[in-house]
């Protein structure tokens, strides 16, 4: 069993800083990706950021250059620095985890609950 533990967000004032932190946690898995995907009133869930084993890295358009997603490997957690924040990015960030069971090999992915993060002008 995989549990996602998220931390972080809240409010923070445009121009400002914030950080989110994702933790799996669980036994006999391997992590295949990590990262957030954002959700804002009346719009569709849009990618954030992730990243992968092979810590290769994935922006949205509306992050890039902005915010930076790293992963602590030896604590299964994966953190995301959000800087230059701007009121457009007031969403529910939700953790996406993808990862692969140890025996038998299966891929399986999951979310987390969703930390609210909003930004005023």
């Amino acid at each position: 069993h995989v549990e996602i533990v998220e931390s972080g967000g809240g409010p923070a004032q445009s121009g400002g800083s914030l950080g989110l932190s994702c933790e799996a946690s669980g036994s006999d898995f391997a992590i295949r990706g990590i990262g957030w995907y954002r959700q804002a009133p009346g719009k569709g869930r849009e990618l954030v950021a992730m990243i992968y084993s092979d810590d290769s890295t994935e922006y949205g358009e509306a992050v890039s250059g902005r915010f930076t997603i790293s992963i602590d490997k030896s604590k299964n957690t994966a953190h995301l620095q959000m800087n230059k924040l701007k009121p457009a990015a007031t969403a529910l960030y939700y953790c996406k985890l993808s990862w692969m069971t140890t025996w038998p090999p299966v891929v399986a992915e999951g979310w987390g609950q969703g930390t609210q993060v909003t930004v005023s002008s």
